[in-house]
């Protein structure tokens, strides 16, 4: 009788264990299902590209971006309000602003500005903000063959956009990287503003120079490629960014509002 009471004893302990285990393990799994979900599904190669220029949960906490833009008669003064976009360029002649809304435009003469403003408001910014603009929500990642650009070969991921997001979700970009220090190289865009299909047309620019402004790697100078091809041949132009700020502080909402006389852009 002692032995079976025993051995009663050493079953129940065994199987107690065992449900313990199993307990543990459902656990386990549970918080792992969390962690993921609570992650951006970003693929490896562009988190490698992010942490590359500084990460982005360093770029997610700024909240400010300045820069400045010398052209030949004037320069273009940029703001942009980080957490939502909304965006202020300032000249001596014309303002292009975004309240979150509406583009205006504000002209100091008539027609002085020439171009698209609602095209314009965010163009240079993000250009400028690459690779983290890349981090958005409704993209979508594709890498591609390595490509010879330029007499060197580099890695490249495609980015696409899924429907409805943006003034011109049909717009793709191919981002060309370094493979060993994953630092963004090129930048390949199509434009397709005021379409509705995509564009074989491939534009590219040139990542030349970089700078590091709080801890994340940012441009500090553009140059635009002639194209043959579809591939980059010759420099075009170069565009050159100065005074670039970029904070955790927030800027002043009052910037952004549409002033007295500006016209709303569509």
């Amino acid at each position: 009788m002692k032995n079976i009471l025993v051995l009663s004893v050493l079953i129940l302990s065994l199987s107690a264990c065992k449900n313990e285990k199993k307990e543990s393990t459902v656990t386990e799994t549970i918080v792992a299902d969390v962690l993921t979900e609570a992650t951006p599904a970003y693929p490896e190669t562009m988190r490698a590209i992010f942490e590359a220029h500084g990460g982005t949960d360093a770029w997610k906490k700024m909240q400010t971006l300045r820069f400045d833009i010398p052209k030949e008669n004037d320069t273009e003064k940029h703001t942009v309000a980080l957490q939502d976009r909304r965006s202020l360029i300032e000249t001596d002649r014309w303002s292009i602003g975004y309240d979150g809304s509406e583009v205006w435009l504000l002209e100091q003469e008539a027609d002085v500005y020439k171009g698209n403003a609602r095209f314009y408001h965010n163009l240079m910014f993000y250009f400028y903000a690459m690779p983290f603009v890349l981090a958005d929500d409704g993209i979508q990642y594709e890498s591609v063959p390595a490509t010879q650009l330029d007499g060197m070969n580099y890695e490249g991921v495609k980015i696409s956009y899924n429907d409805g997001v943006g003034d011109a979700p049909k717009d793709e970009y191919m981002v060309y990287f370094d493979a060993e220090t994953h630092q963004m190289k090129w930048l390949g865009y199509t434009v397709t503003f005021g379409k509705t299909e995509k564009s074989d047309n491939w534009r590219f620019i040139k990542y030349a120079e970089w700078a590091t402004q709080n801890g994340l790697v940012l441009p500090k100078a553009l140059t635009w490629y002639q194209v043959e091809d579809g591939k980059p041949t010759t420099p075009r132009n170069t565009i050159n960014f100065e005074n670039i700020f970029i904070s955790e502080s927030q800027p002043d909402a009052a910037l952004f509002k549409k002033p007295e006389g500006a016209v709303v852009s569509e």
